[in-house]
C-alpha cells in the first residue's frame, strides 16, 4: 500500500479491553472524525476502548480529474460504485492495510471479537468488505453512506468457515445522499442479508452525505451493545 501518515490513536483511559477502528472517507483524514472518540471521552463513554483513525495514502482519483487525495482506493466514476469497473488492486491493498490494524490489536491481546471495523463512504465500503472476508470473529461491523465494493466477486473472498456470518453488521444511510445513493446502500444491505448476513440498516430522513445527531447516537448503541463494559467495578458509572 502507498505511504499514509500513521493512523491516529486516542488510547483507552482504564484497562484496554476493545477497540473500534473508524476509517474515513475519499479526501479526508483521520483527524476528521477523531472528535466522535473526543466526544465520548468527554461523556464518561468507552474508557476501556482503544479508538484508531487510519489515514489513507494521497493517490490520483480518476473522477476528480486525476488529482491526488487521501483516498483507500480509486474511483472512475460514480457509477462505478456499484459496477463492475472498480479498483481491485486498490480495493485488496487496503484489505490487507486494515485487516493488519486487526492483526496488531490482536497482538496486543485483545480478542478479536472485542474489536469493531467500521468506516463512512469508503472508509464504510471498505470496512464491510474488510469485515465479512476477514478470517477472524469480529466484534461488530459498520459502514456509514457506504456501499458494497467487489460485489460479483465478494462470496468467493470469504473464508471457509464463514467466521463472521453471525457477526453483527450496522448500515446507516441518509435518503437524500447526491453521492452515494441511498438504494445502493439498499442494494447493500439486502445482498448481504441475503447471503445469510445480520444488518440492521438504519434510514435518516433528508439526509445528504453526512452523519448527523441521531446517527452517530445509534453508532454509539451499537458499540456499546457490541463492546460492553468488561471491567464493571472501576466504570458503575456508565
Amino acid at each position: 500500500m502507498a505511504s499514509s501518515a500513521a493512523a491516529l490513536v486516542v488510547p483507552a483511559l482504564k484497562k484496554h479491553t476493545g477497540t473500534v477502528i473508524m476509517a474515513h472517507g475519499l479526501g479526508d483524514s483521520g483527524a476528521g472524525w477523531i472528535s466522535l472518540a473526543e466526544n465520548w471521552r468527554k461523556r464518561g463513554k468507552f474508557e476501556e476502548i482503544s479508538f484508531i483513525f487510519p489515514n489513507a495514502p494521497s493517490i490520483p482519483i480518476t473522477v476528480n480529474w486525476g488529482m491526488r487525495m487521501p483516498g483507500w482506493y480509486d474511483i472512475k466514476n460514480f457509477g462505478a460504485l456499484v459496477s463492475d469497473d472498480q479498483d481491485e488492486p486498490g480495493i485488496l491493498r487496503t484489505r490487507d492495510y486494515f485487516n493488519s490494524l486487526i492483526k496488531t490489536e490482536i497482538d496486543k491481546g485483545i480478542p478479536s471479537y472485542r474489536i469493531i471495523l467500521g468506516g463512512f463512504s469508503q472508509g464504510g465500503a471498505m470496512s464491510l468488505l474488510t469485515g465479512v472476508t476477514s478470517e477472524v470473529k469480529l466484534g461488530g461491523i459498520f459502514g456509514l453512506s457506504s456501499y458494497l465494493l467487489l460485489h460479483d466477486k465478494l462470496q468467493s473472498m470469504v473464508p471457509n468457515e464463514n467466521p463472521n456470518k453471525d457477526t453483527p453488521i450496522f448500515m446507516g444511510h441518509g435518503d437524500s445522499d447526491p453521492m452515494v445513493k441511498y438504494q445502493w446502500a439498499k442494494m447493500t444491505a439486502e445482498k448481504l442479508t441475503e447471503w445469510g448476513y445480520k444488518v440492521d440498516f438504519h434510514t435518516y430522513k433528508d439526509l445528504v452525505h453526512s452523519v448527523d445527531p441521531t446517527e452517530i447516537d445509534d453508532l454509539e448503541k451499537y458499540i456499546m451493545e457490541k463492546l460492553p463494559v468488561m471491567d464493571q467495578g472501576s466504570q458503575s458509572g456508565l
